[in-house]
């Protein structure tokens, strides 16, 4: 007997969205301001900031499958996720503060271990709402346009937030008596934004549900209060690698999504070097805004291309459109001027696809797995990916300390000024241009291996789902 599909309700909508609000704030203010609040207000060495950045990353990659089969696990007891979004939304504004709360004149290896600690804390406080939050939309509505249409609200609030954040973030360090006072404000007034935005997002899988439970896969543990033994980190990890495994729709869309997310993180790190070193525009925000706005106005375009022609084709049209703009800013070396919003502006219009569309067809790859292997995976399937997203955005900025400490960037403190050797600012153009351009190109391989479409999507909601056909886990 079929299942009744569930119908995405207004409500829904918009209690989901809310959570971007502080997703896009938390996702933007590391990779915009964090390596330069290292690099020019603490004058930590490049490398040495880039290194202290990756580590954190590193413990993100291993945390974020654990905290997914976590939430499986809780989801099966409780009936509900609500319970890791609610502690991530409390105690990430506490860490994030403590970030951004390094006292002036320690020496440089402490100010970047003060910085490692505090944000390896703030990310874990993080995915403990992303994860869960990232596997819901699986849960909460099953038809194949109607998943497109809850993840481009998201994507449209996601757009304004990091507008919001990326835009507001240098007035409000200007609001301090010097930088360290100024990043310490930014810092508290973004935690307070998090947490209302992330607690009122942990209401919405009760809303939408009505109190009905979700289907768990038979060997989830514990089930409908059976206590059963506890796993250990390793156990989480393994089962969380299995499912990129097993899942072959999933791996070909995480790979791609993995690939980008590196290529966006790089040119998000790098827009403030551009604007300070390239342009010479000093604080101004014009080149993030460049970026990010048009999103706002193109995601609801992307939602109507994805219904005409899939997706997929979708997704690929935008990945080949911010590969061509960003290549083409390589003529920033030759030409420096305001030519230069115009290719920006345009891989800001594929950036909006960039993020809807994969987040759409996540919870299609969900709904695959659960019919081929059972269901109960969605908070695997999502601290993978969450792993992979903040590893790329996070490996973009390494990817620029790299450039940057191998063509010579002096780092400074926050009251000194340099000319950077003409090495470095050609090593800014390459990493805003050339690299992204060529990951986002190569990200099409694996694009190319997606294979499910809206008819296949369609045939899952139509069943209940099925027993596991597949190997036994």
């Amino acid at each position: 007997m079929a299942t009744p599909a569930r119908a995405l309700r207004r409500g829904t909508v918009v209690r989901y969205a809310v959570g971007s609000v502080g997703t896009g704030g938390f996702g933007t203010l590391p990779g915009l301001v964090l390596l330069i609040y290292m690099t020019n207000t603490l004058g930590v060495n490049p490398a040495f900031a880039g290194a202290a950045f990756t580590v954190s990353k590193i413990w993100d990659v291993v945390i974020d499958p654990w905290i997914g089969a976590r939430s499986d696990r809780d989801l099966a007891k409780t009936g509900g996720r609500r319970r890791f979004m609610v502690i991530g939304a409390v105690l990430l504004p506490v860490f994030f503060v403590a970030t951004f709360a390094v006292p002036p004149g320690l020496p440089e290896a402490v100010s970047a271990a003060w910085v490692l600690v505090g944000f390896l804390l703030a990310a874990t406080a993080f995915s403990l709402f992303q994860v869960p939050y990232i596997a819901l939309p699986a849960e909460l509505v099953d038809s194949y346009d109607d998943r497109t249409r809850l993840l481009s609200a998201r994507v449209i609030v996601l757009t304004l937030a990091i507008l919001a954040f990326g835009g507001g973030a240098p007035e409000l360090v200007k609001l301090g008596q010097d930088e360290y006072q100024g990043y310490l404000i930014m810092a508290a007034a973004a935690g307070a934004v998090f947490l209302v935005a992330f607690l009122i997002t942990s209401t919405v899988e009760k809303s939408a549900r009505g109190g009905t439970r979700v289907p768990v896969a038979p060997d989830s543990e514990p089930i409908a209060g059976i206590d059963a033994p506890k796993t250990g980190m390793l156990m989480h990890f393994r089962r969380g690698w299995s499912a990129v495994r097993d899942s072959q729709p999933y791996r070909a869309l995480l790979v791609t999504f993995v690939v980008q997310a590196l290529a966006i993180g790089l040119m998000l790190a790098g827009v403030a070097y551009v604007s300070f070193e390239v342009l010479g525009l000093g604080g101004t925000i014009l080149p993030f805004l460049a970026l990010i706005a048009p999103a706002i106005l193109v995601t609801p375009l992307w939602s109507l291309i994805a219904r005409r022609i899939g997706k997929e084709r979708a997704f690929r049209y935008a990945t080949v459109l911010f590969g061509v703009a960003a290549l083409s800013l390589v003529l920033m070396i030759w030409a420096p001027g305001p030519w230069v919003f115009a290719p920006i502006a345009l891989a800001g219009a594929a950036y909006a696809g960039l993020q809807s569309l994969p987040l759409a067809m996540l919870p299609d790859t969900v709904a695959h797995d659960a019919q081929t292997h059972g269901p109960g995976r969605a908070g695997t399937f999502s601290g993978v990916w969450t792993a992979g997203e903040t590893a790329g955005l996070a490996f973009g900025g390494t990817i620029l300390s790299i450039v940057l400490a191998v063509t010579g960037f002096v780092a400074t403190t926050a009251d000194e000024t340099v000319t950077q050797p003409e090495s470095a600012v050609i090593g800014i153009v390459l990493a805003f241009s050339v690299i992204p351009a060529v990951l986002m190109f190569a990200s099409l391989l694996s694009l190319a291996r997606y294979p499910l479409r809206k008819a296949d999507i369609d045939r899952l909601v139509r069943h209940d789902f099925a027993p596991p056909t597949g190997p036994a886990r």
